[in-house]
């Protein structure tokens, strides 16, 4: 399977070096020193269970080099969306498929206009990773699963493809019936997870043992089943209470992708985390309260630094 990653950071790199370890062809579009260092020496992924190298690396920062390609994994940030996407439509193959595995549940209804609607495939990533330095994705903690599916629920071929390349680099994936709940079921966590890492400036250790920022964790995921319950997706009306659960099983010193950006200053994707959580609120009529506090306790960090 010939496969692009748009976006080779965390995850884009996390799983596109599972994926060319496995045998897939995987080109990898990235920029800046992040892209130089892979050139010059591979891509390292450090973790604490298996850290390697991938010595051969398909690298470049102009994906019109790439060719056509039966799959693109997407993982850009948020407001780069619609660049990034115009940027690969030319290198996909008819039938193929992009698949998203973006933080929120707009990515693809902003990505349809450009992509097309057969093309979209709806997919969901559970890891912990960050680029620690260029050349090098530094994973925390055992999680690692991609699910992925048609929005209509069928197991298409290019779908059992992709699982078919998955299961040969070591990846847990699965093919969702259900993706739209799955999307949003991840967004449950990660706005938790984002919206409280960076606007208390610490580890998920510290939050989920302090009564008080406990509660204000288990009660911002509240909001966002209320909301997605309010669209009419099948989330449970305890989901926030199972991924409390969770979050109760995660390294301490775990924090979100959010909480980087912050730190280094870069944009947050702030607008479509636990802003978007408001948004989709006011559609519905459900209030958010504690999604309001959060986007704007950050707002005044959403460009990242002298952007604002």
């Amino acid at each position: 399977m010939r496969i692009a990653i748009m976006g080779s950071g965390g995850l884009g790199g996390y799983f596109g070096a599972k994926l060319a370890k496995g045998g897939a062809d995987v080109h990898f579009i990235a920029r800046g020193a992040h892209l130089a260092a892979m050139r010059a020496h591979g891509l390292v992924i450090e973790d604490a269970q298996d850290s390697w190298r991938l010595e051969r690396v398909n690298a470049t920062d102009d994906p019109s080099t790439v060719g056509p390609v039966d799959l693109v994994i997407f993982g850009v940030k948020l407001w780069d969306t619609q660049a990034a996407a115009r940027q690969v439509l030319p290198i996909m193959r008819p039938g193929g498929a992009l698949i998203s595995f973006q933080n929120g549940v707009q990515k693809d209804s902003m990505l349809r206009p450009i992509i097309g609607e057969a093309a979209v495939m709806g997919g969901v990533g559970y890891v912990a990773t960050h680029i620690a330095r260029p050349g090098v994705i530094a994973k925390t903690g055992p999680m690692q699963r991609l699910v992925f599916g048609e929005f209509d629920g069928r197991r298409s071929s290019r779908a059992e493809a992709f699982l078919a390349a998955c299961q040969a680099g070591a990846i847990n994936a699965q093919i969702s019936p259900d993706i739209r709940r799955d999307l949003w079921e991840k967004f449950v966590f990660i706005v938790g997870i984002s919206g409280t890492t960076a606007a208390m400036r610490g580890p998920i250790g510290r939050i989920r043992e302090q009564a008080l920022t406990r509660q204000f964790l288990l009660d911002v995921m509240r909001e966002v089943v209320a909301v997605g319950r309010a669209h009419g997706v099948a989330i449970a009306e305890d989901f926030a209470e199972q991924r409390l659960a969770f979050a109760d099983t995660m390294p301490a010193d775990m924090v979100a992708s959010m909480y980087h950006d912050l730190q280094a200053a870069r944009p947050l994707e702030l607008r479509w985390l636990a802003g978007g959580v408001v948004d989709l609120g006011a559609e519905v009529g459900v209030p958010t309260p504690m999604n309001r506090a959060v986007r704007d306790i950050l707002i005044l960090h959403a460009d990242g630094a002298g952007r604002q």
